[in-house]
């Protein structure tokens, strides 16, 4: 039996062959297996030497100093650390936050905990294309404010938020501005200095490298309350071993990321346009988000006149799905596709298409004849 054609890498990609083998080197007795704290040997030496060269090459991807990346578990943990570690540290300031109704799950939910303790959290309403605008943020800021969070790109959407306008607003009125950047980073050109990016969430398997290891930037000068205490590393921020193999894979990672970025977008330019080419004359199909504000490996397309789980088991040869993975458990509607206009039924009818690395243009032919010979059958039973 053959392997579904693989269009779900908004949800986790294939890491690279080279990323894996540098990590493979990290592993073994005749490896740089150290722990990276380990100073009195020269097998520690070894591994904190690989740790910085890791860290140099994540700080080159974002143009940020290599000593303002902290290590993390993955986005999620980052984000956690830069919301908590903000409000804890600024509480004095202010307890009122700025995000968005269509953040990862990843952001919301701590959000949420924060409300519990006392904290006003204000959701901006997406615009219809899956955008939030800097004159929405202007216009809740308030004295009390000490934080924005928004993310770079929209993870169901692709739709890409115009965080460099907000970043100067919100540095303008002395507000800390944190970007989930989970789905840009490695993807398109991020530049934490020019957008005036305070604090930034990074992980590692969006672009090629292994799960469980991310980053998040930490603006010089910015002070965030630790959210794991044991030991003080990375500067007392976030304690724990380092695990130097899945940091160099990071580190291969973001390297590689860089060196492909410009052809890497022109494929996956020339896959989306190729894909949506194929789907938009059927009747009933309507693009979701931004048509030109988006990245290119991401397309989200709604099926008007079909049920939705009934389309997605008729696409049994397509690993594609109906929305962010961290909701894939329960089978309500997304609540990003809500928050933009759709109704239950186009939004449970709503497929994301999303292209990667090893993506190819036959592939993409294949999923146009797939989806077209199911909506037609489903549309014919349903008659």
């Amino acid at each position: 039996m053959m392997n579904p054609i693989y269009l779900d890498y908004a949800a986790t990609t294939p890491m690279d062959p080279e990323v894996a083998q540098q990590m493979a080197a990290c592993l073994t007795l005749e490896g740089n297996f150290a722990n990276p704290a380990s100073r009195s040997h020269r097998y520690g030496w070894m591994a904190e030497q690989a740790v910085e060269n890791a860290r140099a090459q994540m700080a080159k991807l974002i143009s940020s100093d290599a000593r303002e990346i902290v290590w993390t578990s993955g986005a999620t943990e980052a984000n956690n650390l830069a919301i908590k570690g903000v409000a804890q540290q600024h509480s004095a300031k202010g307890k009122h936050i700025i995000t968005s109704a269509i953040e990862h799950k990843a952001v919301l939910d701590p959000c949420e905990y924060l409300s519990a303790q006392g904290f006003e959290i204000t959701y901006l309403a997406p615009q219809a294309d899956g955008t939030v605008s800097a004159a929405q943020v202007q216009a809740a800021l308030r004295s009390d404010t000490i934080l924005v969070s928004l993310m770079y790109v929209n993870n169901e959407l692709g739709s890409i938020n115009p965080v460099q306008a907000i970043g100067e607003l919100c540095r303008a009125h002395g507000v800390l501005f944190h970007v989930d950047g989970a789905q840009a980073v490695g993807k398109m050109p991020v530049d934490v200095q020019a957008h005036n990016i305070d604090l930034l969430s990074v992980s590692g398997h969006k672009f090629y490298g292994p799960k469980g290891i991310g980053i998040l930037y930490v603006r010089r000068g910015v002070k965030i309350a630790a959210q794991i205490h044991g030991g003080g590393h990375e500067r007392g921020m976030r304690s724990g071993t380092l695990a130097t193999h899945q940091i160099v894979g990071l580190g291969a990672a973001a390297q590689m990321s860089q060196q492909l970025l410009a052809t890497e977008e022109a494929h996956l330019s020339a896959l989306r346009a190729q894909l949506w080419g194929g789907l938009q004359g059927i009747e009933g199909v309507t693009l979701n988000g931004s048509a030109q504000h988006s990245v290119p490996g991401i397309l989200n397309i709604s099926f008007a006149g079909v049920d939705g789980e009934s389309l997605l088991l008729s696409l049994a040869d397509l690993a594609v799905s109906s929305g962010s993975a961290c909701n894939s458990a329960t089978m309500a509607p997304s609540y990003v596709l809500k928050a933009v206009g759709l109704g239950d039924d186009l939004a449970h009818a709503s497929i994301r298409f999303s292209m990667g690395r090893f993506s190819t243009l036959e592939e993409v032919n294949q999923a146009v004849g797939s989806v077209g010979t199911a909506l037609k059958r489903l549309r014919e039973t349903a008659a």
